[in-house]
């Protein structure tokens, strides 16, 4: 393909050289230039891609594109653009002859849930004889094969290589989780979506967004870019308020709840150690659903996923058997097998909202005493770790507060910060640096009828300490620690 063809709707503010040359690949790492590619520089928080571009011309790049004034020691075509993430995500799509407009796209943000959400779409799609990929947190699924990714949304240059490949298994459709910092730093432009979901929002991601009002208006973005539903929470505060919002554009909307007027909502619900019970409305009919995985989140998750089953035409009865198939998702309210009189259960809770509503659900079926093993990140929003403290020294009998993933920041600080909010509503607690060790104390001090979450890591099978990633995998040290035990 040409370096004119993937370039002519750039916003382009200098050129120099010919553009009308054959090119073989995009990239924006400049470790990985292939020859024949040409080199994106784009700004990222710890490099600065305009810094390698000497490098990427060295391995092979015939052409470069910039968003800042540099001087090449070479003839090789040079293109300065506003913004070169926005210009790296218009190139990726050309590249592939933007594949996402030949299938169908969803995509799901909000604070929580987009992950669990995604997998009971991909349930529901699938029992119901359509092929669907899924791309988020966990990676990516394409007709059952797993696809490691970097990140919840990858960059825009492998997000467009995803869908490529999507469309080369003649999948139908995609679900992806759709973050915030993909909605800032256009990694999803020119993804064209035909639904978006919004789950709810609450404090996450301040480090990046620096304020509350940032974080959501990053998240409405989703929505504006949509061109068959939009599918709002009604309940959640914001989702109110995007609701208001989209009102200015013609995309239908479609509402989902429990406890506000609602399109598709829930109602005769029963709760339980194992599962939940609800009878679920959609604007044509209703039937009565039961799920393997309990709490007032599950039944949110599942509305939300019958209301995109429901604006693609899916049957109840198909969107039935899709939720009721769903056994969990890894990482996401995962019970431990133990074979002992007591239970672990692994969830990615990692805000104070998330906290709380699985320690929530943990409260409608403990018998013993609730045991929580947490921390939070490093080099992250720091504003959120004494709310979770205090979340969870409210709800549990003893936090055992300790490391997660603390990268460059001193994790006696990082656990500091959080015990503050522990000792706000006189939790019990006590601090363990060392992850490891913090698991083995709970399970070497539990009664019968406890139940231990270690929260925060989910479906993460590492940790990051300083610039390092070591394996870590809490199922295995669980395993671990019960066959010392």
């Amino acid at each position: 393909m040409k370096l004119n063809e993937i370039t002519f709707n750039l916003d382009i503010e200098a050129v120099s050289g010919h553009t009308d040359i054959e090119i073989t690949g995009i990239t924006y790492d400049s470790r990985i230039v292939k020859e024949g590619d040409v080199f994106v520089a784009i700004e990222g928080h710890k490099s600065d891609g305009h810094d390698f571009i000497n490098e990427a011309i060295k391995n092979g790049a015939i052409a470069v594109v910039v968003q800042r004034d540099v001087i090449l020691n070479t003839e090789i075509p040079l293109i300065k653009v506003k913004d070169t993430r926005s210009a790296l995500a218009k190139m990726s799509s050309e590249f592939y002859n933007n594949p996402s407009s030949k299938f169908n796209l969803i995509g799901i943000t909000g604070t929580n849930g987009k992950t669990s959400t995604s997998y009971i779409i991909e349930s529901i799609f699938r029992v119901s004889g359509k092929k669907i990929g899924v791309v988020g947190t966990i990676g990516c699924l394409v007709n059952g094969k797993n696809i490691k990714t970097k990140n919840t949304t990858p960059e825009s240059l492998e997000l467009q290589q995803l869908f490529d490949e999507i469309l080369k298994s003649n999948v139908e459709n995609c679900v992806m989780e759709v973050s915030s910092h993909s909605l800032e730093m256009s990694r999803v432009a020119c993804s064209d979506f035909d639904v978006g979901i919004f789950t709810n929002i609450t404090k996450d991601h301040l480090d990046y967004h620096k304020t509350f009002e940032n974080y959501y208006n990053a998240k409405k973005k989703l929505f504006f870019m949509t061109d068959k539903y939009n599918i709002i929470n009604i309940d959640d505060e914001y989702g109110k308020m995007l609701i208001d919002e989209l009102s200015a554009i013609n995309t239908p909307l479609l509402t989902y709840g429990i406890e506000s007027k609602a399109d598709v909502y829930a109602t005769d619900l029963h709760f339980k150690a194992t599962g939940v019970s609800f009878k679920l409305h959609t604007p044509k009919n209703n039937i009565d659903i039961n799920m393997s995985i309990p709490g007032n989140f599950t039944i949110y998750n599942s509305l939300a996923a019958a209301s995109c089953a429901y604006v693609y035409g899916i049957s109840i009865e198909h969107i039935k058997e899709g939720l009721e198939k769903v056994e969990g998702v890894k990482g996401r309210f995962e019970v431990i097998p133990t074979d002992k009189d007591f239970t672990v259960i692994i969830d990615f809770a990692h805000t104070a909202d998330a906290l709380d509503k699985v320690l929530s659900v943990i409260a409608q079926f403990a018998e013993g005493r609730k045991i929580i093993v947490f921390g939070a990140g490093g080099d992250r929003d720091r504003s959120k770790r004494a709310p979770m403290g205090e979340v969870a020294g409210a709800h549990c009998d003893l936090c055992i507060v300790t490391s997660d993933n603390p990268r460059t920041e001193e994790p006696q600080k990082i656990i500091d910060d959080i015990i503050e909010g522990v000792k706000k509503v006189n939790g019990n607690y006590i601090a363990i640096i060392d992850r490891k060790e913090a698991i083995e104390y709970a399970i070497k001090n539990i009664r019968p009828k406890d139940v231990i979450l270690l929260a925060g890591k989910g479906h993460e099978t590492y940790t990051i300490i300083g610039d390092k990633v070591l394996v870590f995998d809490e199922r295995e040290i669980v395993k671990e620690v019960l066959k010392q035990s």
